[in-house]
Formats: structure tokens, C-alpha cells, sequence
């Protein structure tokens, strides 16, 4: 009896398409047994043809010419890897019409222009998966679309970036400073060259508005994420944090909440006795609260060629699944509802404050008197030290609408007293 053949192409042969085929060849003695049938990478799309030949052993599989992808009949499954926006929506858009199944690890993609993807997967009742798109080889998308489905999900969050994790780990435990840290990262390939989309949020701002459109059924675009990065955050921050009980990390949080989802990424403090708080490295981790399951975390390799293949290939597998039982397009887009998105003023967080201010009497009064009268209520208020005639102070509020935290924090800016304000970080919590 012969194999059953489903035939595949690949869009590009970087470190992550590499790795695709890398899994593929791994897994082709037992994926018969494993889906039913065997995936032959039949075409791989690449910009060089002779660089991309020296990484497999068949290079007549090599093209540069995309016709030859779209309009061969016996291709059902693109998986695309190349990145970016353009022409990569353009494609995929082409291959739904075409017939042909997707599976994509691009987050910028999906977070920017995930509906109109999913709507023409609908029309078309194709496929189009994107496990890899968040967290690497954690599975997240769908547990949240699959497995979670029974539960009302209130929050999701978690640390969803490697490289910014293993700059604050090095801060936290050898006590680096952030431009240090970043460049042992850049040495060791946890950083990109350019590594803006990491240290300002950004990369973790598009995951966040992915997995808050699943896990509240109501669409989220990387627009709607309120970002802050990592570039001020100082040793001296984390230090002042370990003495409060708290890590810094940069944490991804999506809320549902009565009057509207709440979505950022921020640098926080988070009590070193949660969970993601001892997640290090370039390890990610995602905790989801909802009303059945309560508290349920995912942790594992967050990028890499490896793991972004293993998510890519599983992928791979399932629609491989579908189309043998003939129920393609089973599971499409799951954004049945309109939630109204928050102004981040209207959002709600405690704050670690950090100043340098004269060292006085009455300043502390004058700075308590400002929060006051902005609805800003302390927690604590704590003079570490003295430099000179200047006194440092930190602050930690309560939980406090951010516009008028904003509000106080302009006028205490503008205030003789005050030299500088060297921090302000969030508390995670209520």
C-alpha cells in the first residue's frame, strides 16, 4: 500500500526554516504512523539560491520564483517563515486562494493583520495556523483556542520575550548594568543586531494583542498595546526591588475587565514568590487565570530554531489531520465579540517611584501632599539615602488610575525640591 503524500513549501531558509526541515527529516520514519501521512517539502522559496543550497541536500527543491509555489496544484500547504509584512500577507492571501493551507510563525503579521487573514481562510475553508507566532516551542495558542475553551478567561500574562529575560537576569544576578547586559546578549545571539523591536517592548507587544484576541474572543490589534521597554531600568532599580520582596521582569498583561480589555507590556516588579519570578534566562512562560481551570502557566524555550520549528511542525501536523478527515477550516477565527479597548489612563497600577530630592524638612510632606491630592494613595515611603544635600526616596502606591498617577507626576517633576525622577516602574498585582 503507498504512502499517503502531502506536499509542502517553504518560504524561506533562515534560521527558523532551517529548522523546519531540520524537524520534518527528524520526524519522517514515524510520521505516517503519527498523522496518517507523509509531508514532502516539494518547494522552498529563497532570495539566494546558491547560499540556500549549501544547507540541504536536495537543491532542486530551490526557487526564487513564487508563481512556481501558487499555481502548482499538487502543493496543499505553504508555511511561511520569512517574516515582515510584505510581500508575506500578499502570499498567504494568494494561497488561501489558490487552495492551499497556511501555517506562519510571523507575529508581526498576525498581530497587525490576523482578521483579515482568518477571514479568508473562512472563505476559502482553508487552514491557517500560527502556534509558533507567540512563544516559540511553548504551546499557547491552542491551549487557548482548544483545551481553555470551557473557561471565561480574565488574564492572561507572562514573560513572552527571551532576550529582554536573560538582560534582567543578568542585572538580578551579577548585578550588570542594562547596556552590559544587553551586550553579552548581543554575543551570544539572544540579540539581534538591531535589537529595538526587543528592549522597547515591542516584539512582546504583538504577542500580547495575539493571545488577547483568542483568550477574550474579541479582536486586539498591536496598536491597542500600551509598550514600555527595558532601556532605564538601572541595577540600583532591582536591587530596591529585591529589598521590597519583588524581581523586575518584563511582563506582558491582558485583562478582561468589566469596562473594556486592558493590554501592555511594561517593565514591572512582580513579588518573588510568583511563579514567573524564578522564569530566567531566555526561558518565556505564560499564566493564564480563568473561571474553570484557575491558574494554569506554560513555560519553555521561547524562540530559537528549534522550538519555533517544533510549534511550526505541530502545526504542520494537525492540518495534515484535517485535510486527510476532510474537515479543513474546523477552527477558524474565534473573535465573535466587540469588547470596547481601554485608555491607558483609565488603566489601574501601582507604582515604584524612585526620586532625588532635597534632603529637608517637609519635602517628603510636600511630595506625599501632591499624591494626595491626586488620588494617588502610598503604600510606603522610604528614605534610602543620602548623596550630598540630596536625599533619595522611593515610593510605592497603591493601585491608582495611571492618568491621574500621570497627573501628580507632572507636577512633582516641575517641583524645586525634586532633582530627579530616576524611576518609575509598575507593581504587578492589585
Amino acid at each position: 500500500m503507498s504512502k499517503k503524500v502531502i506536499n509542502a513549501a517553504l518560504l524561506g531558509l533562515g534560521t527558523v526554516g532551517t529548522g523546519v526541515y531540520k524537524v520534518l527529516r527528524q520526524q519522517r520514519d514515524e510520521m505516517e504512523q503519527k498523522i496518517g501521512a507523509v509531508v514532502e517539502i516539494k518547494k522552498i522559496l529563497v532570495r539566494n539560491l546558491k547560499k540556500a543550497a549549501a544547507k540541504i541536500d536536495d537543491p532542486s527543491v530551490l526557487t526564487n520564483n513564487w508563481k512556481e509555489i501558487v499555481e502548482d496544484d499538487s502543493i496543499d500547504l505553504v508555511i511561511e517563515v520569512m517574516g515582515g509584512i510584505e510581500p508575506a500577507r500578499t502570499w498567504i492571501l494568494e494561497a488561501f486562494q489558490a487552495g492551499k493551507h497556511v501555517v506562519t510563525a510571523n507575529k508581526d503579521l498576525v498581530a497587525s493583520y490576523g482578521s483579515e487573514l482568518l477571514d479568508s481562510a473562512a472563505e476559502y475553508r482553508r487552514d491557517f495556523l500560527f502556534e509558533a507566532s507567540v512563544a516559540g516551542g511553548i504551546p499557547i495558542i491552542r491551549p487557548l483556542k482548544q483545551c481553555l475553551a470551557g473557561n471565561h478567561i480574565s488574564e492572561v500574562m507572562g514573560i513572552v520575550n527571551g532576550t529582554t529575560n536573560f538582560i534582567l537576569t543578568k542585572m538580578t544576578q551579577e548585578g550588570m548594568e542594562f547596556a552590559e547586559a544587553l551586550a553579552l546578549a548581543t554575543k551570544l545571539g539572544y540579540a539581534e543586531a538591531d535589537p529595538t523591536a526587543d528592549i522597547q517592548g515591542l516584539d512582546a507587544g504583538r504577542k500580547m494583542a495575539i493571545m488577547a484576541s483568542i483568550a477574550f474572543n474579541s479582536r486586539v490589534t498591536f496598536q491597542d498595546v500600551s509598550t514600555e521597554g527595558i532601556t532605564q531600568i538601572s541595577s540600583k532599580d532591582i536591587r530596591y526591588a529585591k529589598e521590597l520582596g519583588c524581581v523586575i521582569k518584563l511582563l506582558g498583561v491582558a485583562r478582561n475587565t468589566d469596562t473594556g480589555i486592558e493590554v501592555r507590556v511594561q517593565p514591572m516588579l512582580i513579588p518573588d514568590t510568583h511563579p514567573l519570578a524564578t522564569v530566567n534566562d531566555s526561558f518565556n512562560a505564560v499564566f493564564v487565570h480563568g473561571d474553570a481551570v484557575d491558574d494554569a502557566m506554560f513555560y519553555g524555550r521561547g524562540a530559537g530554531e528549534l522550538p519555533t520549528a517544533s510549534a511550526i511542525v505541530g502545526d504542520v501536523f494537525d492540518i495534515v489531520r484535517n485535510i486527510l478527515a476532510d474537515a479543513t477550516g474546523r477552527i477558524g477565527c474565534t473573535c465573535y465579540k466587540q469588547l470596547p479597548i481601554k485608555d491607558p489612563d483609565d488603566m489601574e497600577s501601582r507604582f515604584f517611584l524612585r526620586l532625588h530630592v532635597d534632603d529637608r524638612p517637609g519635602v517628603l510632606a510636600s511630595i506625599a501632599s501632591v499624591l494626595g491630592n491626586n488620588n494617588v494613595s502610598i503604600a510606603q515611603m522610604i528614605q534610602k539615602q543620602k548623596d550630598g544635600d540630596l536625599a533619595e526616596i522611593v515610593v510605592v502606591t497603591s493601585g491608582v488610575r495611571e492618568g491621574d498617577f500621570n497627573d501628580a507626576m507632572l507636577i512633582i517633576e516641575g517641583m524645586n525640591v525634586v532633582h530627579k525622577v530616576s524611576s518609575v516602574i509598575r507593581v504587578y498585582g492589585e
